[in-house]
C-alpha cells in the first residue's frame, strides 16, 4: 500500500494488569491480554466497557494509573500520540478529531507537514492526500475545507490521515458509523490488504456482523474488565453480545404495531426540493407509524430533512396534523409539533459541556423560566427522563461529555421528545451506541409509535430498518426513488434501488 505500511511489520503488544483512575473513579480493572502482529482484532463490549480507555492508553492519550504496556517485548511509556506514531501506532477517534477550519489535505497533515527548505511543500502534501483519499474511496478536492464535508467525508478523512502515518498497529474505532455498505466494503478491503502487509488493526464496532466479517479473533470486555477472546470463525454474533453484556439477550426488535390506516397523515411533504441535494421530494407518515429512510451518502436524507426543518433553504408544501405550515428554524418546528434528532449527537444533537438538566430542558425552556428559571422543576423533569429512557449516570449533575455514548444519545432523545411533538425525525439514531443500548433505543422507538407518534428513522443500518421500519423511503441523488413495505423491506432490494441496479416498474 504505497505511502502508508511499506515494509513495515505489525506490533505485537502486551497489557499487564493495566489500571486507570479518573479522581477516585477506577475505569480499567487490571486488563491484561495480548496482540500478535499482523491479525485484524475485534474489541467488542458495551459502552463504558472500557475499550476507548484502553486504547488512548496504548495510543499515547492517557498515561495508565498502574500496570504497563509492553510494544515487541519492550516497556513503553507514551508521553503523547506523537509518541506512539513514532512506535507506529495511530488511533482513529470515534469522535472527529479534525480541524474544521483547514483543508482536508491540511488536517491529513496536520504536525507531520511535509516542507521543502524553510516552506511548506504544498504541492507534495496536495499529491499526498490523493493518495491517502484514493485508498479510501474518497474523491473530493483536498484544498476543501473540512466544514464543507458531511459526516461521511469526515470520517473517511480520518481514516485516510491515520493511514497516511505508515500504521504499524491501526486502531480504528467505529469507522464504519456513518458509512455506506458500498464505502464499509471498501473500507474493509483496505483492513484486509493492511493485514496482507502485516500491520496489526485493532477493530472497535458495534456492528457485529462487520466484527465476524473481518477479523481473526475477538476479545471482550466487560465493566472495565477482560472477560475473554475466541477465534471469530467459532464464536457466534450472539454468543459475542452475550459476553458483552454478561446476559443472555433477547429479540433485538420490539414487534412491528399495525398501522391505523384510516387516521390521516400526521406530516404530509410535497414536492420539496433543496438546492443542490433534493428535488421534488414526496410522502407522508401517520399517527404509530415508523417511516426509515435509506439511502447511500450523499443520497440527500439530512439534507432533505434540514431543508423541511428550516436549516437550509428550501421550497415545497408541509402539512403537519391536516395544516399547512412554513418552518423557520427548529424552534419553530418544536412550536408546530416536529422534532428533529441530529445524527451529530455532540456537535449539534447535545451541548456536551451542559450538565443534563439544561440539556433536556433547553428545546422547552419557556415551561421552566417565567421568567426565572426554576431549579426544582427542571430536576423533577430530569427525574423523570432519566426513570423512562433509562439514562445510567453516576450523578444527575454531571456534564453530558461524562456519559456514555448510549446513554447520551437516551438524553438527546429525551431532549427532542420533551416539547412533546407529534412528528419526531431520527437521524442515525443508534450511531456509536452498543448492541445492548441499541435495543433499548429500539424499544423507546417502538414506544413512541406506540404512543401515537409518527416517527421517522434516517439510518445507514438496513438491518436497523427493516427491524424498525413499516415503510422505507430509498433516495438516490437527491430522489426518493422506491417506498418499500412488506416483502420488499430486504437489503438486496433496498441497496438495488439506492444504486440504481434494480428496474423499477411504471
Amino acid at each position: 500500500m504505497s505511502g502508508t505500511v511499506d515494509d513495515r511489520s505489525g506490533v505485537a503488544v502486551a497489557f499487564d494488569g493495566i489500571v486507570k483512575r479518573f479522581g477516585a473513579v477506577e475505569v480499567l480493572h487490571g486488563v491484561s491480554f495480548s496482540l500478535e502482529p499482523g491479525r485484524v482484532y475485534g474489541l467488542l463490549g458495551e459502552n463504558g466497557a472500557g475499550k476507548s480507555t484502553l486504547m488512548k492508553i496504548l495510543a499515547g492519550y492517557e498515561a495508565p494509573s498502574a500496570g504497563s504496556v509492553h510494544i515487541d517485548g519492550e516497556p513503553v511509556i507514551f508521553k503523547s500520540s506523537r509518541d506512539a506514531e513514532a512506535h507506529g501506532i495511530v488511533l482513529i477517534h470515534q469522535e472527529f478529531n479534525l480541524a474544521e477550519d483547514l483543508s482536508v489535505a491540511g488536517n491529513i497533515f496536520l504536525g507531520h507537514e511535509k516542507t521543502k527548505g524553510w516552506f511548506l511543500d504544498e504541492r507534495a502534501m496536495q499529491a499526498g492526500a490523493v493518495t491517502a483519499l484514493r485508498q479510501v474511496g474518497l474523491d473530493i478536492d483536498p484544498s476543501t475545507p473540512v466544514r464543507r464535508l458531511i459526516v461521511a467525508e469526515k470520517q473517511l478523512v480520518e481514516i485516510a490521515k491515520a493511514i497516511s502515518r505508515r500504521a504499524r498497529l491501526l486502531i480504528m474505532d467505529e469507522p464504519t458509523a456513518t458509512l455506506t455498505p458500498s464505502e464499509a466494503a471498501r473500507l474493509f478491503t483496505l483492513i484486509a490488504r493492511m493485514r496482507e502487509e502485516g500491520v496489526t488493526v485493532i477493530y472497535i464496532s458495534h456492528k457485529l456482523d462487520e466484527v465476524e466479517r473481518i477479523t481473526d479473533e475477538v476479545i471482550v470486555m466487560r465493566d472495565g474488565r477482560f472477560v475473554g477472546r475466541a477465534p471469530t470463525p467459532t464464536i457466534t454474533r450472539h454468543a459475542m453480545a452475550t459476553m458483552m453484556v454478561g446476559r443472555e439477550i433477547a429479540d433485538q426488535f420490539p414487534t412491528r404495531l399495525a398501522v391505523d390506516e384510516s387516521r390521516g397523515p400526521a406530516m404530509r411533504v410535497s414536492g420539496m426540493s433543496v438546492p443542490g441535494w433534493a428535488q421534488d421530494a414526496s410522502f407522508a407518515v401517520r399517527p404509530g407509524e415508523i417511516l426509515g429512510f435509506a439511502g447511500l451518502v450523499g443520497a440527500g436524507r439530512t439534507e432533505l430533512f434540514e431543508g423541511i426543518l428550516g436549516l437550509r433553504p428550501a421550497s415545497g408544501a408541509i402539512e403537519l396534523q391536516g395544516r399547512a405550515v412554513k418552518l423557520g428554524s427548529l424552534r419553530d418546528a418544536a412550536k408546530h409539533g416536529l422534532t428533529y434528532l441530529s445524527e451529530d449527537r455532540k456537535g449539534k444533537g447535545l451541548h456536551v459541556d451542559f450538565a443534563l438538566g439544561p440539556n433536556l430542558t433547553l428545546m422547552a425552556l419557556e415551561r421552566y423560566a417565567k421568567p426565572w428559571l426554576d431549579p426544582s422543576a427542571e430536576k423533577q423533569a430530569l427525574d423523570r427522563a432519566v426513570h423512562e429512557f433509562g439514562i445510567r449516570a453516576g450523578s444527575l449533575s454531571v456534564k453530558a461529555s461524562s456519559l456514555s455514548g448510549g446513554n447520551q444519545q437516551k438524553l438527546a432523545l429525551a431532549k427532542v421528545l420533551h416539547p412533546e411533538p407529534k412528528v419526531v425525525v431520527l437521524d442515525e439514531p443508534t450511531r456509536g451506541v452498543d448492541v445492548g443500548a441499541k435495543r433499548e433505543i429500539y424499544f423507546l422507538i417502538h414506544r413512541l409509535a406506540q404512543q401515537g407518534l409518527a416517527v421517522i428513522v434516517i439510518s445507514s443500518e438496513l438491518i436497523e430498518l427493516i427491524g424498525l421500519a413499516h415503510r422505507v423511503a430509498v433516495m438516490r441523488a437527491g430522489r426518493i426513488v422506491a417506498t418499500l413495505s412488506g416483502d420488499e423491506l430486504t437489503e438486496e432490494i433496498m441497496i438495488a434501488h439506492a444504486t440504481g441496479t434494480r428496474h423499477v416498474a411504471a
